[in-house]
């Protein structure tokens, strides 16, 4: 995510005024969604008022209409990671962004996801993560869900990153990290399992950090 971020930031410092009347026309004649005013979300996230209208400017860069779809965001994330496969992962993170459950991400949205995963506690970021491994979003972490999650990951990755990766090493991952996580042995992580298996594990830690680093 962090790339994706810097893309926004870099194409905001390129663009011309010609480019920002055009953008300007644009919203005179969509049907365009507007943020919430730049104060609330201030008030709503750690960034400043100066971040929330840089990023903005990125955001309405790629998405003129003020809101992504699903197919949009996927193109958008493909383009960090060319020799692999990232449509898995970025439909699991699209959905993981959709907090209103309706197929948009609007740049509220956008914004709040981005301050927890950047600026928020590590408990923060935990629960986060949690929820984007929670598929089907009953709670719970079951080893399908974990490995269906981390497979993405590898698979966005892609062969040059891990040239002697074989089919079953994500699935060992899960093995090694559900053990761990789940305390009680019922064949589900709850999110406090999840919490204090991360922060008691430093490799653990290390290991989900990596992967909040793709998102």
């Amino acid at each position: 995510m962090g790339a994706v971020v810097g893309t926004l930031t870099l194409q905001t410092r390129q663009r011309q005024p010609s480019r920002d009347k055009i953008d300007d026309e644009l919203e005179m004649t969509m049907v365009c969604h507007r943020p919430e005013g730049l104060e609330q979300l201030e008030a709503q996230t750690n960034f400043t008022k100066q971040e929330l209208q840089v990023l903005y400017r990125g955001f309405k860069n790629e998405c003129p209409s003020g809101v992504v779809n699903e197919e949009t965001f996927k193109h958008i994330y493909a383009q960090f990671f060319p020799h692999g496969d990232a449509s898995t992962y970025a439909h699991y993170l699209f959905h993981a962004f959709d907090t209103r459950n309706n197929g948009s991400i609007k740049f509220e949205d956008f914004v709040m996801g981005l301050s927890t995963l950047l600026r928020g506690t590590v408990r923060d970021k935990l629960e986060w993560t949690f929820h984007l491994y929670d598929i089907n979003k009953d709670g719970f972490i079951n080893k399908e869900e974990m490995t269906e999650i981390v497979r993405a990951i590898y698979d966005m990755m892609g062969k040059y990153t891990y040239p002697a990766l074989k089919g079953d090493v994500p699935k060992q991952h899960v093995d090694i990290f559900f053990e761990k996580m789940d305390k009680n042995k019922d064949g589900v992580v709850t999110l406090e399992e999840f919490v204090l298996a991360c922060q008691e594990d430093e490799n653990m830690m290390r290991s989900m950090q990596l992967f909040e680093n793709v998102m």
